[in-house]
């Protein structure tokens, strides 16, 4: 089945084109790598799949959803409860513990407490991470960090995942843990998984690779 899908995809800013009548599909259970030099629009396109930014033109399509016809409050929930976002500076709130940073997903939608704590139990614990849940990011390594940003992206059950660099961080241990992390997401609990990514050692796990050239999205 087809969870994500873009027809005649543009997008421009000023006279650059990014995407030029570009077309994208990804089936439900895919692991997806998308490579390509600095600057061809990888971020751009993962963040129209992230309901982030919007096209110029262009149909997108998620789990047969037609976005353009979407508010922003609907995009807004939309992303809340169907997407995970992993990011290469992780993202987590340095103020807080790893606890509430894996939490507030849940918090905003005002999920119980009994239910946010035995979520985050099981999650933690299946993250090898359960030990680092009263701790700060500032007392994290980059592996953990990384590990607990990939707690809070799984947190809600998403549909899909997606990653921007996701290991570009991390030393050479660290990403090769994360990977198997991924690996183990997509093909143990059939996660399904878009991943930006400038590294080809990353890019050769994915089941499927594509490059954007210009303008257009190909398979590799």
């Amino acid at each position: 089945m087809t969870i994500i899908a873009l027809k005649n995809m543009t997008k421009s800013y000023g006279p650059r084109k990014i995407l030029s009548d570009a077309s994208f599909h990804v089936q439900d259970g895919d692991f997806v790598g998308i490579v390509g030099r600095s600057g061809s629009g990888k971020s751009t396109l993962l963040n129209i799949l992230g309901c982030l930014d919007t096209a110029d033109r262009g149909e997108y399509f998620f789990d047969h959803q037609l976005i353009q016809s979407k508010d922003e409050k609907q995009k807004t929930i939309l992303r809340r409860d169907h997407i995970g976002f992993i990011v290469q500076d992780y993202g987590l709130i340095r103020e807080k513990n790893v606890f509430y940073n894996i939490a507030l997903p849940l918090l905003c939608k005002n999920v119980p407490k009994k239910e946010i704590q035995y979520s985050i139990e099981t999650l933690s614990n299946s993250l090898h991470i359960r030990n680092l849940i009263d701790k700060y990011p500032d007392q994290l390594s980059g592996g953990e960090a990384q590990r607990v940003a990939i707690a809070r992206a799984l947190i809600r059950k998403p549909k899909v995942i997606l990653a921007d660099e996701p290991t570009g961080a991390l030393d050479e241990a660290a990403e090769l843990n994360i990977l198997n992390l991924l690996q183990n997401l997509n093909q143990t609990d059939g996660v399904t998984i878009v991943l930006v990514t400038h590294n080809q050692v990353v890019a050769d796990l994915c089941k499927k690779r594509y490059s954007i050239l210009d303008g257009k999205i190909v398979e590799v």
